[in-house]
C-alpha cells in the first residue's frame, strides 16, 4: 500500500513553534470527514507514531503532534510543560491550520492534553479519543510506571545508544520500533518530561470530564493497572457520553502489542472504520 505521508512542517501557535507531520491530505472522502490531531504520549515524539497515522492518513487528514518539549517543536528552558499549556498547544494549533472540524486522538499523556483541551468547548472539535489515559491525581491511586524509567533512558540516548540498549527499557519491542526510539529519544527535553511525569500526580483530569459535551472513545489496555474497570465506571459516570473499549492482550502501549486490535477498537466513531 502507498504511503499516505506527506510531509512535516512547523508552524506557530500558542506562542511556541510547534511541528507536525502531515499524513493523508484533505481531498477526496477525506475532506468529507473530521481531521485527527493525533497527541502522542510522553516520551513518543511525532515520528513514532507515524505507523499509525499512515493507516489514519488512508481515510482521514491527519495530523501527528510533537508536543512541546519533544521532537522538533520548541523546547529548552523558559517554557510552562504544565497540562494547561499543553492543551492551549493543541487548540491554537488546530486554529492556526484552519481545522474547521476536527478530532483529537491521545495516547496516555497526550489523552489528557486531549481532554484538558476538550474542556474549553474549542470551536471545530468534534469527538475525542482518550487512549489509556493517566489517571492518577491528588488523593488518587498511582501512575503505575516510574520516573526513572523515563529519566535513565533519555540520559542513555542523549550520550548516544543503539537499539540493544533500547532493549533493556522495551524489551518486548521489534528491532525498528526500537532502533527509531534509540534515535529520537535524545529530542526529549528531561525537565519537561520530569514535569508530566509530576503533574500525572498533581493535576487531576476527571474535573474536566463533565465539562466535554461532544462525543468520547475511551480506548484502555486489557493488561496492566493504568486504566482499571472502576475507573472506567467512574469516566462514564462523570461523561455520560464515552464509549469504553479494551483492546485485548494489550499493555499500555497499545498499537505497538495489539496494532489490529486498536485499529478495530474505534469502531465507526471517527465515522470510518479503520480496518
Amino acid at each position: 500500500m502507498p504511503s499516505t505521508y506527506l510531509y512535516g512542517a512547523h508552524v506557530h501557535a500558542n506562542g511556541i513553534r510547534q511541528h507536525y507531520l502531515r499524513y493523508g491530505g484533505n481531498d477526496g472522502a477525506r475532506a468529507q470527514r473530521p481531521a485527527i490531531v493525533l497527541i502522542p504520549g510522553i516520551t513518543s515524539p511525532a515520528v513514532t507514531w507515524g505507523f499509525v497515522a499512515e493507516r489514519l492518513g488512508i481515510h482521514f487528514d491527519t495530523y501527528v503532534l510533537d508536543v512541546r518539549g519533544r521532537g522538533l517543536s520548541e523546547s529548552g528552558p523558559g517554557l510552562d510543560y504544565g497540562l494547561d499549556a499543553q492543551a492551549a498547544d493543541v487548540t491554537a494549533f488546530a486554529e492556526a491550520l484552519g481545522l474547521q472540524r476536527y478530532a483529537l486522538i491521545g495516547h496516555s499523556m497526550g489523552a489528557r492534553i486531549a481532554v484538558r483541551a476538550a474542556r474549553s468547548q474549542p470551536a471545530g472539535l468534534v469527538r475525542v479519543v482518550a487512549v489509556d489515559p493517566p489517571v492518577s491525581g491528588p488523593g488518587r491511586r498511582a501512575y503505575p510506571a516510574k520516573l526513572p524509567w523515563y529519566v535513565d533512558s533519555i540520559r542513555q540516548a542523549t550520550q548516544g545508544m543503539d537499539a540493544e540498549a533500547m532493549r533493556a527499557f522495551c524489551p518486548t519491542w521489534t528491532d525498528d520500533q526500537l532502533r527509531l526510539r534509540a534515535q529520537w529519544l535524545h529530542t526529549c527535553y528531561e525537565p519537561a518530561i520530569v514535569q508530566s511525569f509530576e503533574d500525572f500526580g498533581r493535576d487531576d483530569i476527571h474535573a474536566d470530564l463533565p465539562q466535554i459535551k461532544i462525543p468520547l472513545l475511551l480506548i484502555t489496555a486489557e493488561r496492566g493497572d493504568v486504566v482499571n474497570d472502576g475507573d472506567v465506571a467512574e469516566w462514564q459516570t462523570l461523561a455520560p457520553q464515552t464509549q469504553s473499549v479494551r483492546v485485548p492482550g494489550a499493555g499500555h502501549m497499545i498499537p505497538w502489542d495489539n496494532e489490529d486490535g486498536f485499529y478495530a477498537a474505534f469502531g465507526d466513531f471517527l465515522g470510518h472504520p479503520l480496518t
